[in-house]
């Protein structure tokens, strides 16, 4: 079994889980690792799944066995006090599908009041009886179905600090957001994908940002996000009609980022997110980004290793890279990011030459007034990050065309 993250299927799918998961809604109380049958639930916890936008993929499936929670957070499998969540049987998800506000349901249980540390995604492995071989699996857009390789070492879950409460009598309500951009990497030129899952745990609140883009964009390619302090907090694709939705947010000041391929960047900043939807744009001041040219920042990451009076330079598979940029008068935005490739060590990305366009939000629904910042134009910052080294930054200047930036860690 592997592990993962997901979130919204459709609204009609919403309310699934009530029929699909009756049983399961109150399963194992004290499931997994030896509960105590005899105590006293005094609260529940409800979870569902939700995606972020995926790159260059038609489907990513993936095959959800349970949802395991625990109060410690250091808890191992076979400790006493897992509560759990069965999805029976397993059921196959889309996560392309979880999109712009979905959700896919996967049940309740019931709970002793109290804190909870620990949440653990259980997948089904492609090799389990009863599964599909293709239980967890990848397609690339206009290529064939291809299964995903999970990380091993993963039979009872990803581990997740998840640090909620469960008050008496009341409902824990999470929603398991799974980034499928970041968590699907191709594995050099093998031909293979490999699963590395980025999950975000949030709670489910009826706040959020809403709005439509222009359908002249090539809306596939299309990507909304809701960004904090140069980080995104959460980000979605529009439907055929434009509209976009960010659901779950917390109270606060965001800024919207649209990315579109052929399309320089535009920004709306000073977004405020209260006790319900905010409204950014309507169908008749739908975000139109103006055209732009596309350049390439490519490179990889390599470690220099002294051994024997020589040395040697190797990939390294295990970091993740970012494209921001920084806004004349802030903010700086994230225009992308993804994992290395697992195997060359390498990464790739597209990014507009134009300059982005930035406005100030004014009121729920009313026209944006974009204004085109040609100081940032084609002025990018790579950063590198992988464990146990230090993060890098490093300049791209993409106005004369594609550019080459390489990282380099020594021994």
């Amino acid at each position: 079994m592997a592990v993962i993250k997901m979130m919204n299927v459709a609204w009609a799918r919403t309310l699934r889980w009530g029929t699909a998961l009756g049983t399961a809604a109150m399963l194992a109380a004290c499931g997994g690792g030896g509960g105590d049958a005899s105590f006293q639930a005094d609260g529940s916890l409800r979870v569902a799944l939700t995606d972020a936008p995926s790159c260059g993929y038609d489907h990513v499936y993936v095959t959800v066995e349970k949802v395991r929670v625990h109060q410690s957070g250091t808890a191992a499998d076979a400790e006493g006090g897992w509560r759990e969540i069965a999805v029976a049987p397993a059921r196959r998800i889309d996560l392309l599908e979880l999109n712009n506000g979905l959700l896919e349901e996967l049940g309740t249980v019931a709970l002793p009041s109290g804190r909870y540390s620990q949440l653990r995604l259980v997948l089904s492995s492609n090799t389990a009886t009863g599964t599909s071989s293709m239980a967890n699996a990848v397609q690339p857009t206009g290529g064939a179905l291809t299964a995903l390789d999970t990380p091993s070492g993963q039979q009872s879950g990803l581990k997740l600090q998840a640090h909620f409460d469960v008050a008496p009598g009341q409902m824990a309500d999470l929603v398991l957001d799974f980034d499928a951009c970041k968590s699907v990497v191709k594995a050099g030129n093998s031909g293979k994908y490999n699963l590395k899952p980025v999950i975000s745990i949030l709670p489910r609140v009826n706040t959020g940002i809403h709005g439509y883009v222009t359908t002249t964009l090539s809306l596939s390619s299309t990507t909304v996000a809701a960004q904090v302090n140069g980080a995104t907090i959460r980000s979605t694709a529009p439907d055929s009609t434009g509209k976009f939705s960010i659901p779950y947010l917390s109270t606060g000041t965001y800024t919207l980022v649209v990315m579109s391929d052929g399309r320089a960047t535009a920004v709306v900043t000073g977004v405020p997110v209260g006790t319900g939807t905010t409204v950014v744009s309507g169908t008749a001041t739908a975000i139109a980004p103006p055209l732009s040219t596309m350049a390439d920042v490519t490179g990889a990451a390599t470690l220099t290793s002294v051994s024997g009076g020589g040395t040697t330079t190797t990939a390294i598979t295990d970091a993740t890279v970012q494209a921001s940029q920084a806004l004349t008068g802030g903010p700086a935005v994230v225009i992308a990011s993804q994992a290395i490739d697992p195997e060359l060590g390498t990464y790739r990305f597209r990014l507009p030459v134009g300059a982005p366009v930035k406005a100030a939000f004014v009121s729920s629904g009313a026209a944006l007034s974009f204004a085109a910042d040609a100081a940032a134009a084609g002025k990018y910052t790579i950063r590198a990050e992988t464990p146990g080294r230090a993060t890098q930054d490093k300049p791209a200047d993409i106005s004369g065309g594609s550019v080459n930036v390489n990282f380099s860690y020594g021994p």
